[in-house]
């Protein structure tokens, strides 16, 4: 039984729930940023990351620092991220409080917003 519930585990660690309303998976924490796993049919849409942001972040008087990720070779998911998974960083979201900015970029990969991308 205990052999079935990790590969159940894992193989939602590798392919995440595509619901556009689904909470995407945290893989964990770097520091003060957190750390998405984004699902590859919502990798380039940019109202599924603004909720999952507002999900996130949603102390709007807090700072958050939240980076996403696609896995699309299903790689199991851990801190640090696996090569595999780090070359597949999709967006950067800072919220400063201190510094009073915020920032949602694209990664350069992506080839979504290629004047102001990553």
């Amino acid at each position: 039984m205990l052999a079935g519930l990790a590969l159940c585990a894992s193989a939602a660690q590798a392919q995440p729930a595509s619901s556009p309303e689904a909470d995407w998976p945290l893989a964990g924490r770097q520091g003060l940023i957190r750390v998405v796993i984004v699902p590859l049919a919502q990798a380039t849409d940019a109202a599924a990351y603004h909720r999952q942001i507002a999900r996130l972040c949603a102390d709007a008087s807090q700072s958050c620092f939240v980076n996403f990720y696609t896995n699309s070779r299903g790689v199991e998911v851990g801190l640090p991220l696996p090569e595999a998974i780090a070359q597949e960083a999709t967006v950067v979201f800072r919220r400063s409080i201190k510094q009073a900015a915020e920032l949602f970029s694209w990664s350069c990969r992506l080839q979504i917003d290629p004047q102001r991308c990553f």
